[in-house]
């Protein structure tokens, strides 16, 4: 269980980062709403509680890696990136501007503080599984570190993955641990429309993952995923977090049409009300 005031502090860093999302996409006029918004409190949680990292020293030889194979997420990862100290906060204002660090999906040659770069759907799991058998290779069976690949529910329509998982299966990367993004959208509509997913613990179990299902909002129930996945040295985990796409702002949530289009300046006024009047409330509760 994480204590009370750690749920408290949380909370609020995700809102905040949920804020920096709307005034990144505004200010730059274009890019995906949904799908950052509904991943604030996993990305809250990994930067600011679960992943073992250091700001200062992004090359830190035991730092545990994060891939973000969603690259389309983007502003999630740098708006949690910002506030834990990688670079200056002013510079998400750059978002998708020529030359930025922020580029629309993130690209390591601008932002080195990336462990890859990622655009099309289905390689991230790819590049974290090779990550991990690296891993295994130089350092043998050890839980010195973890790598996290952070996908979307979307993109397991592409066969890439698939291929991936059969091989992280296979060679029991328990250093591996995969947090899925089930949002049940994507830019077409709903994914059980567009190609049916389901069910997705099953598939993964029958590939020799251990798979969970868990509310991917609620802090406790992450962390105890995560120290569960961690338990198991002989498999891959796979953490199938359940979201809200646009969580946060009632005109975006649950509609597949925010999956990959900006709020206009008065649309992103008005969510930005939303979320400081939210921002408000879980400092009252906690009071």
């Amino acid at each position: 269980m994480i204590a009370n005031d750690k749920i408290l502090e949380l909370e609020k860093t995700a809102n905040e980062i949920r804020v920096s999302i709307i005034e990144m996409l505004v200010e730059a006029g274009s890019g995906h709403t949904a799908g950052p918004l509904g991943m604030a409190d996993i990305f809250a949680y990994l930067y600011f509680h679960g992943l073992k990292h250091d700001p200062k020293k992004p090359d830190w030889p035991e730092r545990d890696r994060l891939v973000l194979s969603n690259g389309h997420i983007a502003p999630v990862l740098y708006a949690a990136m910002a506030r834990a100290g990688y670079f200056p906060k002013y510079w998400l204002k750059t978002l998708r501007k020529f030359g930025s660090a922020l580029q629309g999906h993130p690209h390591r040659d601008f932002l080195p503080a990336l462990e890859t770069s990622s655009g099309p759907l289905g390689s991230g799991l790819s590049q974290a599984v090779g990550m991990a058998l690296a891993d295994r290779i130089d350092n043998g069976q050890s839980d010195n570190r973890f790598i996290y690949c952070l996908t979307s529910d979307g993109e397991h329509d592409e066969g890439n993955t698939w291929e991936a998982a059969m091989l992280a299966g296979k060679e029991k990367l328990g250093n591996l641990i995969q947090i899925m993004d089930r949002n049940n959208i994507q830019i077409e509509g709903f994914t059980e429309d567009v190609l049916s997913l389901e069910s997705l613990v099953k598939k993964y179990e029958a590939f020799n993952w251990h798979a969970q299902e868990i509310d991917g909002h609620d802090f406790n129930a992450i962390d105890e995923a995560v120290n569960r996945a961690k338990a198991f040295f002989d498999k891959p985990s796979i953490i199938i977090a359940r979201t809200i796409p646009g969580k946060g702002v009632a005109e975006f949530e649950r509609r597949f049409e925010w999956h990959g289009k900006p709020p206009n300046k008065e649309e992103g006024k008005m969510a930005l009300k939303e979320l400081r009047t939210l921002g408000g409330k879980i400092r009252s509760e906690h009071q």
